[in-house]
């Protein structure tokens, strides 16, 4: 019979040198040849042979639902700057900031945040005719008051001096009051007088630029408080008020429409009254190619056509027979909402743990989706099976986007500059979500560390011969041990003369 020993007697260094040397250039190859395939189709090579052609005649070729692949065309749109813009769903300071804050001792808000909310207020509610009036000039002082107790102050000086000072009711309403109920109160008085406003301004509008600008800031502040009382009807269970008070003000057309995006507030309130047909006229008009996109928007998308199919979806049945219709464009709708904001489904599966949303958010960044999933999360609890069907599907999204992951595959690239942003409006204590990085497959791993070894022993071999080819002898004699042991058994156990003729052959 062969002997091993024998065998490796006669192996020269030169033949370990040869053999480590040629792995070492192979394994080189095939690495190169993989990160090649990976960069150009973020996948592996290996594995998707793996998958495609083995699997078949191993597993019989199952399919899961995380592979589904979206046949829509890119739309094509720039890739904007980190614009932050204002929370539509942002919380009452007074009566929901301020609580968390005396349970906690934790500030919900950062300076960055209230910054922007203070620049948002002067731009709305001040104008050039405020200019000699002094209970405006006051108010136009409190935005900018870092103490919420000196600005508390001024708003009730303001009141003193002019009881129809609108501005200084919101800061009221915003900040002072600790309850909704009170916050409402204080909201209704502020309507009266800024309807009484509305008019005045409405009748001299075309008197001049000045009375122009007066004209314009009544409108926001009416329709700021407008919005502000819907809110709070809705915050109170008021449902059919809430939407209907919505409805009314999405017909406005003022500039400062375009910051509050109202429709939101809209699509939140219908979701709760789960009058999910509302909600999909809704859609119909703002989730358009040519707006601006948005997460409540996108996940909202997603959770209509979930609900259609979550109740009876199984990944293991999904996997076997396919994806029907149905439950392919509820998957492409995760798919899409998830490549745009990648952030939402740990806080939506609460795998995350929610905090306040910020006054201000980041599309497509970590505020956003606590902004989102702070008030969407029960809507997606409503539907049975829908968080299911997120939680076998969502991850499956980034294994399509194109490498590198800057490309985008149905939005414009991911912005790189959220994560700053984010941190700049989001509190300390928050561990701020990252964009998911895509890992490099397991077989590029190993074929980085077997052409790295294999290159090492070449070098030791080359430099040190004679004790690398006894360490070889001696590594590949253990290797054989359990093989001499079962060849000793089987010589104890069959025929002497039955060897021999195997032997032979």
């Amino acid at each position: 019979m062969w002997d091993s020993s024998v065998f490796l007697s006669t192996l020269t260094p030169k033949f370990y040198v040869a053999l480590t040397g040629t792995s070492s250039l192979i394994s080189g190859l095939i690495l190169i040849f993989e990160w090649w395939y990976f960069r150009k189709y973020g996948t592996s090579f290996i594995e998707q042979v793996s998958i495609n052609h083995i699997s078949p005649w191993i597993g019989g070729g199952e399919t899961t639902s995380e592979s589904v692949t979206s046949n829509t065309t890119p739309t094509t749109q720039n890739m904007p700057e980190c614009k932050v813009w204002r929370n539509p769903l942002n919380l009452l300071r007074g009566a929901e900031y301020q609580r968390f804050y005396w349970a906690t001792q934790k500030e919900p808000l950062t300076f960055y945040d209230m910054n922007l909310s203070a620049q948002d207020h002067q731009t709305f509610f001040t104008c050039e005719g405020d200019a000699g009036k002094a209970e405006y000039e006051i108010m136009q002082t409190a935005w900018r008051e870092r103490n919420p107790v000196v600005r508390i102050k001024a708003a009730n000086n303001a009141i003193e001096l002019n009881a129809n000072c609108a501005p200084a009711y919101i800061l009221l309403a915003e900040e002072e009051a600790t309850t909704i109920l009170e916050a409402e109160r204080i909201l209704r008085t502020a309507l009266k007088v800024a309807e009484a406003n509305y008019k005045k301004s409405q009748a001299v509008q075309h008197q001049g630029p000045i009375m122009e600008g007066i004209f314009r800031r009544d409108t926001n502040v009416l329709i700021y408080i407008k919005r502000r009382l819907a809110m709070c009807a809705r915050k109170l269970g008021k449902l059919k008020e809430a939407v209907k008070m919505f409805r009314d003000l999405t017909k406005e057309i003022p500039p400062i429409m375009n910051v509050l995006n109202i429709h939101e507030n809209l699509l939140e309130a219908l979701l709760e009254m789960q009058a999910y047909a509302d909600c999909q006229a809704v859609l119909a008009k703002y989730d358009d190619i040519s707006l601006p996109k948005s997460a409540t928007i996108c996940y909202t998308a997603a959770l209509l056509k979930a609900r259609v199919v979550a109740e009876k979806f199984s990944p293991d049945i999904a996997s076997k027979r396919g994806l029907t219709a149905a439950e392919m464009s509820a998957v492409e709708a995760i798919h899409r909402a998830v490549e745009f904001n990648p952030h939402v489904p740990k806080y939506l599966l609460e795998m995350k743990q929610l905090i306040l949303p910020p006054e201000h958010i980041l599309k497509r960044g970590d505020s956003e989706a606590l902004a989102y999933a702070f008030f969407h999360l029960q809507h997606w609890k409503n539907v049975e099976g829908a968080l299911n069907l997120l939680h076998c599907t969502w991850e499956g999204t980034f294994r399509m986007l194109p490498y590198p992951l800057e490309r985008g595959h149905l939005f414009y690239p991911y912005p790189t500059c959220t994560e700053c942003a984010d941190r700049e409006l989001l509190p300390a204590f928050h561990e701020v979500s990252v964009y998911p990085k895509k890992e490099l497959p397991f077989f590029i791993l190993f074929t980085a560390g077997l052409c790295s070894i294999t290159a090492l022993l070449a070098l030791l071999t080359h430099q040190y011969p004679e004790s690398m080819g006894i360490f070889a002898s001696t590594t590949l004699n253990w290797f054989s041990l359990p093989f001499h042991f079962v060849k000793e058994r089987l010589e104890t156990i069959w025929p002497c003369n039955l060897l021999q003729h195997l032997s032979r052959i």
